[in-house]
């Protein structure tokens, strides 16, 4: 299986057209003593929006949270080997997770914006890493919500709670409000699972605007979805132990057209998970 990925990753390289911003290598992650994750080896590749698929409970969200450490959280688990962000492993000890997850932020299935106004949730982390002029920060906050293809709908009642908020302009908030710390990258967790189509057709646009300045990975269980928006497609699987595995990987269009693996040709066609 080894030599597989890595021959999946030689084709991909072989075909990039963008750089490498993370690089992840041989990782295991376990809860407690329970293998989470097996000897996952992959690149992620700047400028574009990377999904990952797979059935439940194969290991994709917890893949997502160990690229900005959000998994430090939970208490007893492990990680090994390698994530590399412009070849600096984060999970070295002179990183601040807090610090990284300024430059990997997190956009969650559930929209969670804080209980405040629109203005204060998109302020909140300018304000937290140390900008305190009020002129910078309405610039930031203005930037921010039309990047997040949010200004024109809340320009006016700023003030307005972000409660108030439909569950659409709710993640949209959300999204302005990680860009407005300025990531690199931006994971994001079925974003659009919570919301109606119309939302997550406003989602799945802003997602291709927002690539061309930041580096998008997305789970996702909705295959159509993924093959819109991505482009490039991680498929996870579990096995016999429950340890999630990267199957296969490659740019969307040859996953889905014409995948390498048996299983991921079953998973895509639908014939399980």
């Amino acid at each position: 299986m080894a030599e597989e990925l890595l021959q999946t990753q030689a084709e991909v390289d072989e075909g990039n057209d963008t750089s490498t911003i993370l690089e992840i290598h041989n990782l295991n992650f376990s809860y407690g003593g329970n293998l989470a994750l097996k000897d996952i080896n992959m690149k992620v590749y700047r400028n574009r929006i990377t999904a990952l698929i797979g059935p439940s409970g194969c290991g994709k969200s917890t893949f997502l949270r160990c690229l900005n450490r959000m998994n430090d959280l939970i208490p007893g688990t492990r990680v090994e080997g390698k994530v590399l962000l412009n070849g600096k492993n984060i999970y070295d000890r002179d990183i601040d997770p807090v610090r990284l997850r300024r430059s990997v932020g997190m956009v969650f299935q559930q929209p969670n914006p804080f209980p405040k106004s629109i203005y204060e949730n998109v302020a909140y982390g300018p304000k937290m890493y140390g900008v305190r002029d009020r002129i910078a920060l309405r610039k930031i906050a203005q930037k921010s919500l039309q990047q997040a293809a949010l200004w024109e709908e809340v320009d006016g009642r700023l003030q307005s709670g972000a409660l108030s908020l439909s569950g659409g302009q709710q993640q949209r908030l959300c999204i302005a409000r990680t860009i407005a710390v300025e990531p690199e990258i931006i994971l994001m967790d079925e974003p659009a699972s919570a919301l109606d189509p119309i939302a997550t057709m406003k989602i799945e646009e802003l997602m291709r605007h927002l690539a061309e300045t930041y580096t998008i990975v997305i789970v996702t269980h909705n295959m159509q979805q993924a093959s819109r928006v991505s482009d490039y497609t991680a498929f996870f699987m579990m096995d016999e132990n429950r340890s999630g595995y990267l199957v296969e990987y490659g740019k969307t269009q040859d996953i889905f057209i014409q995948p390498q693996n048996k299983q991921t040709e079953d998973y895509i066609s639908g014939r399980f998970g």
